[in-house]
């Protein structure tokens, strides 16, 4: 039950993100557009929870066998940040086409499963919306 729980809140976080956002009057783009290619992007946070049954060197050992930081992250998508949380382990935000998150599944099952458990969170960037909503209320 409690894996299930952040999941289903990354879930429904995204779902109620999506929707307020469309009643904000933001024109879809047409496809082809400059624009299509700059909003289809998304932030994915990735958490890399290490197993803390095993000692770091045998986990960088898997990491290295198993090709983990020649193939992460693929080529073309932004890393915004890339931190170790203690008692955690990584969290990486990427900015990727949101056509190429399959990608960055795939990758991350074939290179870091053994040595981390994942767990994803697709996000949008609401900052420019978020600061002009505190700028019309001032």
């Amino acid at each position: 039950m409690s894996r299930l729980f952040p999941t289903a809140f990354a879930i429904l976080a995204t779902g109620l993100a999506i929707g307020p956002a469309a009643a904000q009057g933001v024109p879809s783009p047409t496809a082809g557009s400059a624009a299509a290619a700059a909003t289809d992007a998304i932030l994915l946070t990735i958490f890399l929870r290490h197993d803390q049954s095993r000692p770091l060197a045998d986990l960088n050992q898997q990491l290295a066998r198993q090709g983990f930081y020649k193939a992460f992250p693929p080529a073309g998508m932004e890393v915004v940040s890339w931190t170790v949380t203690m008692g955690i382990g990584q969290v990486i935000v990427l900015r990727l086409p949101a056509s190429r998150l399959r990608e960055v599944n795939r990758v991350l099952e074939d290179t870091a499963w053994g040595a981390y458990r994942t767990e994803f969170y697709p996000t949008y960037d609401y900052r420019a919306i978020g600061l002009s909503e505190h700028d019309k209320a001032q």
